[in-house]
């Protein structure tokens, strides 16, 4: 899997909305325009956050809902997403989110990576990444400094 704490069911699925998982590992994510039978493709990520956090900000652009409850990271959503984006603009914001997401997960597991050989290297024990503490979107962290993963940069009017 991804190294994230995603619980999967027994049929493969994910915990979160909008999102499944292919038979080669790759998580995607994709949503229907209200009232037409189009599709949104929103893309496929190599964790199952990624694509949940690509599914929420179009699900949210398209529906308006009037809860968060139905996001499945209702703290991630911008405060300013506009209703009155086109269908592609937000199908590319999505995706360039869901990107975003991936390409933070891949700094940690580099900057993971380079510390235990560094921790090799001077003969200091590793210990195994522990996901069970390490499971939140919203906690990641880079050398002790939060990432800003920000939606923002990616929309476009």
């Amino acid at each position: 899997m991804s190294g994230f704490a995603a619980e999967e069911r027994s049929s493969g699925e994910t915990k979160y909305k909008g999102v499944r998982r292919r038979r080669w590992g790759k998580w995607v994510s994709e949503i229907r325009v209200p009232g037409s039978q189009e599709r949104l493709w929103l893309g496929s990520y190599s964790t199952p956050e990624a694509a949940a956090i690509a599914h929420d900000l179009a699900f949210y652009c398209l529906r308006r809902p009037s809860s968060l409850t139905a996001l499945n990271f209702p703290s991630m959503l911008p405060p300013y997403v506009s209703p009155n984006m086109s269908p592609k603009s937000i199908q590319r914001a999505a995706s360039d989110a869901g990107m975003a997401v991936d390409a933070a997960h891949m700094i940690r597991q580099e900057t993971r990576a380079t510390e235990n050989v560094m921790k090799v290297d001077m003969g200091v024990e590793t210990v195994p990444w522990d996901n069970e503490h390490h499971s939140s979107c919203s906690s990641w962290e880079n050398q002790g400094e939060p990432l800003s993963i920000s939606v923002d940069d990616y929309l476009y009017f």
